[in-house]
């Protein structure tokens, strides 16, 4: 192992690794120092980790997964066919092994199984110059100094405190003086979306996490929570562009898997867009009478759908935010019911314009009837726009409410939707307008 590497953050060192082939990485790896090898082993990928505790010794497996922090090592767990979390627990000391076990067995989606249990806690009678004491005696393993922890005799957590207060304080201060009982803390059992924003509105660097009774558990960090923000967003994008989540990286992915993934997605759109045909061939007469209506079919669904994907996008996104509630859907309503109308007239006007300056130029002759057909066109964009408004911004609350991921109202979705209603309106309208002059 080149010196060079070996003075580079782990982070980098993964990266370099991961460009091997496995048989080279496996190698490299082995030959790194002891300490180096724990650092570099956590930032690489679940597959790649996995690799390489198959190439490990017992002996080798057991130093790494006994000395990875709790919270990543659980990560790495999860991923784990059974037989080897079984094997990779009984590798570990019977300390490690109780931590593993407690956290594994928090529910899946809960915060607790990010947590870790290397903090810093001291009760509310340790004065400064204890803490201080006490930090450089068991501070080495715990997964951040930012904040000490204080806990009544039960281990309930009564507050905590920025290590800043500490070390700014007189040496012969208490804890129980410094402290003002006002702290941020979270539930073993809550969700890992309710986490995030938890994290998000109070811009911690770590929160202690507690049980039903306010035991102090362990802390979760900010690192972890942006992998899973990361982890959150990347499903939703996938599931926004009309496919499932993919369960390791698009590289990684096998192509059949990948076929897998987005072809149910494509077969429900494919099925939908046929209504559209069916739509269609229910006003063929119409059609047949007036061609030129034939002309306006993809900017008129186009539109609706176009304006339905942008408030799918903007509600979904504000309701992963924490912005939006179920029970603002009325709010959402009438706020997308005006935004609809302006931007449903803005391009009703466009569209109306486009026919008469055609017509006027003589770039194509809509015949005698032209401004009735750009009425129609106008008067279509209005509703259908307003529609495909109103549609895309109260899917998500619908979904939601029956326990669905919003971000299932993908573009896809929202825009087929549309553009089968579009075709109704359309020409429901033009048989109003246009009767007894095209139809």
């Amino acid at each position: 192992m080149e010196n060079n590497m070996l003075n580079q953050h782990p982070a980098d060192i993964a990266e370099q690794l991961t460009e091997l082939d496995v048989k080279n990485r496996n190698i490299a790896f082995y030959t790194l120092p002891h300490q180096t090898k724990i650092d570099v082993f956590s930032y690489f990928d679940s597959s790649i980790q996995q690799e390489i505790v198959k190439s490990l010794t017992d002996k080798d497996l057991a130093d790494v997964l006994n000395n990875l922090d709790p919270d990543d090592r659980t990560e790495l767990l999860e991923n784990f066919p059974d037989e080897l979390i079984k094997h990779s627990i009984n590798l570990l000391n019977p300390e490690e092994r109780s931590i593993a076990l407690n956290l594994i067995g928090y529910k899946e989606d809960s915060i607790a199984r990010l947590m870790t249990p290397n903090y810093v806690q001291v009760k509310e009678h340790y004065t400064v110059k204890e803490v201080l004491a006490h930090i450089k005696k068991y501070g080495k393993k715990a997964e951040t100094l930012n904040y000490i922890f204080i806990v009544d005799g039960k281990n309930r957590l009564i507050d905590d405190l920025k290590i800043g207060e500490i070390l700014l304080a007189d040496k012969h201060t208490t804890m129980g003086e410094l402290m003002d009982h006002n702290f941020v803390s979270i539930k073993t059992t809550a969700p890992i979306e309710e986490a995030l924003e938890v994290f998000d509105k109070y811009d911690r660097a770590a929160i202690p996490i507690i049980t039903e009774n306010d035991v102090l558990v362990g802390i979760v960090t900010f690192d972890d929570i942006l992998d899973q923000v990361k982890m959150r967003d990347t499903e939703d994008i996938q599931k926004f562009g009309g496919m499932e989540e993919l369960d390791v990286s698009y590289t990684k992915t096998p192509i059949v898997e990948l076929i897998k993934k987005r072809a149910g997605w494509l077969v429900i759109l494919f099925v939908g867009e046929m209504f559209t045909a069916s739509a269609m061939s229910y006003y063929d007469e119409e059609i047949a009478k007036a061609v030129v209506l034939a002309l306006f079919v993809p900017l008129i669904i186009s539109s609706g759908g176009n304006s339905g994907s942008q408030a799918a996008s903007l509600i979904i996104r504000a309701m992963a935010l924490g912005e939006l509630k179920i029970k603002d859907w009325w709010y959402v309503m009438k706020k997308e019911f005006t935004s609809g109308l302006i931007l449903g007239g803005i391009l009703g006007l466009v569209g109306f314009t486009r026919i008469a300056i055609w017509q006027q130029l003589g770039f194509y002759d809509y015949g005698e009837y032209w401004f009735s057909i750009g009425l129609t066109v106008a008067l279509s964009l209005i509703i259908i726009v307003l529609w495909g408004t109103l549609s895309g911004s109260l899917v998500p609350f619908i979904l939601r409410k029956i326990g669905f991921d919003p971000a299932t109202a993908s573009s896809p979705f929202v825009a087929t939707l549309v553009d089968v209603s579009g075709l109704i309106i359309y020409f429901s309208i033009s048989a109003v307008i246009l009767s007894g002059k095209l139809l």
